[in-house]
């Protein structure tokens, strides 16, 4: 059931922006300081109903002829029930009864976004046959234009509808309602009212938002662009993705320039058109205070195809990726006389209950082919720790906050004389949401606990000696020096 407070909400956004209607609107307000449902038929001696007012992209707007309403042509609409989660989503259910309209043929307009553009108040006879006595209806009028170029079949509700007939904006019979549409300037044409960014270093990564899995928000789960809905004080759809990228991560990108539209279907059911931006930027994700979603990672383009995201946001990433080609690298300055770079990789170090998760590595990889191993991976041009977090998502669907990590144990090896130096780092998570799956299946054919104190064979000499220099308290080792 809807709120009181959540209409009233919606009523006190609605006068602000016309202050001069309070007054029509008083028996509405008085009904939301009233205990009780005001979208109950039964609250007397007013409740709210919901409409839709559709228009397509020759500015007619759909009317249709109830039965009870002795022949009048009107928008969509009725009463809200239980199951409606917002005032907006009872029009869109109205309009798909009456007329068989889906919410997927349907876009919100630019100027109004998912506001009201009137709250008409009129008066309901008295029907013996339902027993109801004369009573209002505060009617919340949503606007929707088509998201195709066709209008789609109207299929009516043979019970309640007799008819129904596109009539152009100047012919509108509400007076009211044709004045505000025109005032509004909403002219049926769909129109970008989300904007995201696709965030790249220039050297083929890409900055990927992972949008929390355990909330009811659109692309739970999903691996996202940063950005969000365009918002009343926004000018342009620049200033909202600037916007969200602040609020968001407190991100700022140089030189947002827009790329594409995506159409995506919203948490309500209709198509939203998502203006796209493109920027550079090459900072460290571990250090963005991130306030929404679980985390943002530098993601390679190969990568793309394994991570669950809309197809639509796949298919504009790699669409970008092949029209911008890395940049070539340019060879670093050789270290100094007598340096020797090492290799550094990252190992997460999960205990519970005494046991330590291992994977077991599959026959053809090119790295200790059926041996077991902790998780882990080579950093890239990122921090330790960010490298950790990634991996433990791309390896095994661990989501790991950066804070709740700590270094415990390090080993410096050499694998035969001459090979190249490796640090390896092993990091303890202290908490984590999820259980290890198997998110490359080409790298470990399973994950499994084990006990610190008996570890299985084979398993990779250096991950046995930093688990058991984990155990006894130490804090390095070094293997392979002394051949």
């Amino acid at each position: 059931m809807l709120s009181s407070s959540s209409i009233r909400t919606t009523v006190d956004a609605y006068l602000d922006r016309r202050p001069g209607e309070r007054d029509a609107l008083a028996g509405l307000l008085d009904a939301l300081d009233r205990p009780g449902d005001v979208t109950s038929r039964a609250t007397l001696p007013g409740h709210v109903t919901c409409s839709a007012v559709v228009m397509d992209r020759r500015r007619r707007v759909l009317h249709i002829r109830h039965r009870t309403t002795d022949g009048l042509m009107l928008a969509p609409g009725g009463h809200v029930e239980p199951g409606d989660r917002t005032l907006l989503a009872a029009a869109l259910r109205e309009v798909m009864e009456e007329a068989g309209i889906a919410p997927g043929a349907l876009c919100l307009t630019l100027q109004l976004l998912d506001a009201p553009i009137d709250i008409d108040v009129h008066d309901i006879s008295p029907s013996a046959a339902k027993g109801e006595p004369a009573h209002q209806h505060y009617d919340f009028r949503y606007v929707f234009c088509l998201a195709d170029e066709e209008a789609p079949a109207i299929t009516l509700q043979d019970e309640e509808v007799s008819g129904a007939r596109w009539i152009p904006l100047p012919e509108v019979p509400s007076l009211t309602l044709r004045d505000k549409l025109l005032q509004a300037g909403v002219d049926g044409r769909p129109q970008p009212v989300n904007a995201s960014a696709i965030i790249h270093d220039g050297h083929g990564r890409y900055l990927l938002h992972l949008r929390d899995a355990n909330k009811p928000i659109w692309e739970s789960g999903c691996w996202s662009f940063l950005g969000g809905g365009r918002e009343l004080q926004d000018r342009t759809l620049l200033d909202t993705v600037r916007r969200e990228l602040r609020e968001e991560a407190e991100l700022t990108v140089a030189g947002l320039e827009p790329y594409a539209v995506e159409w995506v279907t919203g948490m309500d059911g209709t198509r939203v058109p998502v203006q796209v931006f493109a920027g550079r930027w090459n900072g460290d994700p571990a250090r963005l205070p991130l306030t929404e979603g679980v985390m943002v990672a530098w993601v390679h383009p190969e990568k793309f195809p394994y991570m669950t995201m809309l197809s639509s946001t796949r298919a504009l990433l790699q669409r970008h990726a092949a029209e911008h080609p890395p940049a070539p690298a340019v060879a670093p300055a050789g270290p100094p006389p007598g340096t020797v770079l090492n290799v550094v990789g990252v190992h997460l170090y999960l205990e519970r209950d005494g046991q330590v998760l291992l994977g077991l590595r599959h026959p053809d990889s090119a790295y200790a082919g059926s041996t077991w191993h902790l998780l882990a991976g080579h950093c890239e041009a990122e921090s330790a720790i960010a490298c950790l977090v990634r991996e433990a998502y791309e390896e095994a669907g661990l989501v790991i906050d950066p804070e709740d990590v700590e270094l415990v144990h390090t080993v410096h090896m050499v694998n035969r004389p001459g090979a190249q130096p490796r640090i390896g780092l092993f990091f303890r998570a202290r908490t984590w949401e999820g259980v290890p799956e198997l998110r490359e299946p080409d790298k470990c054919v399973v994950w499994q606990w084990w006990s610190a104190e008996d570890l299985p064979e084979p398993i990779v000499p250096y991950a046995r000696a930093a688990i058991e220099g984990i155990t006894a308290g130490r804090a390095y080792s070094e293997l392979g020096w002394g051949q």
